[in-house]
């Protein structure tokens, strides 16, 4: 098992020059992204124009699969139970007489993936979310699975790649069911950075681009 690790983010702006919403989302080199399992939005933040502006995130490494409450927005709104998972490892969901989730205690899985099994009688949807080791917060999901068949599995590696976009279209814990329509402006593996760090949005007069850059 890796050690849990922490990341703490500060993305600020300062005299942006325009109105900006900035996206914060893991969707970078996951097999079948869009097909049946979706990338979940983790922060949005507006930023305007004129003056400073601070969006901080915190990220921890403690994953958890997750039975989450997905509303008509297909935004996650709870989590109806989920279980602290490690790589390496594997749980299975059921359904009792009285319509309770429940995940089981985890065992010895395939090295190298997360696995969860449906072993409820009908189709249901699960997720992989992060939260803080022993403090009993509910996760945060950032990958989406819909239609796990009974006795259907999901094998999954997840690897903590955040990627940055400019755009207004999406609300924080909704589901990403398409490619997002404009490109990433930054990318990093949040387990290759310090437990700090601090990043500067700019724009340019020019171009209109967006750049982030380590402050």
């Amino acid at each position: 098992m890796s050690a849990v690790f922490t990341r703490n983010l500060t993305f600020k702006t300062n005299n942006l020059g325009a109105d900006a919403t900035l996206m914060l989302t893991f969707d970078k080199n996951i097999t079948g992204l869009y097909h049946d399992k979706f990338p979940v939005c983790w922060k949005v933040s507006s930023f305007g124009a004129v003056g400073p502006y601070t969006l901080r995130a915190t990220f921890q490494s403690q994953l958890a699969f997750v039975k989450p409450q997905v509303d008509g927005s297909d935004t996650i709104v709870d989590a109806s139970t989920y279980k602290l998972i490690n790589v390496g490892d594997k749980t299975s969901l059921t359904k009792d007489a009285k319509g309770v989730y429940h995940f089981s205690d985890v065992v010895d899985g395939e090295e190298g993936y997360l696995q969860a099994v449906n072993r409820c009688p009908l189709v249901e949807d699960m997720s992989i979310g992060f939260t803080k080791p022993n403090s009993g917060q509910e996760p945060t999901s950032v990958l989406y699975f819909k239609s796990i068949g009974n006795g259907a599995f999901i094998k999954a590696q997840f690897t903590p790649v955040l990627r940055a976009y400019i755009t207004e279209q999406y609300q924080e814990t909704q589901i990403i069911r398409a490619e997002v329509d404009t490109s990433s402006i930054w990318e990093k593996d949040l387990a290759g950075l310090d437990t700090n760090t601090t990043w500067v949005l700019t724009r340019d007069v020019a171009s209109g681009t967006y750049k982030i850059k380590q402050g």
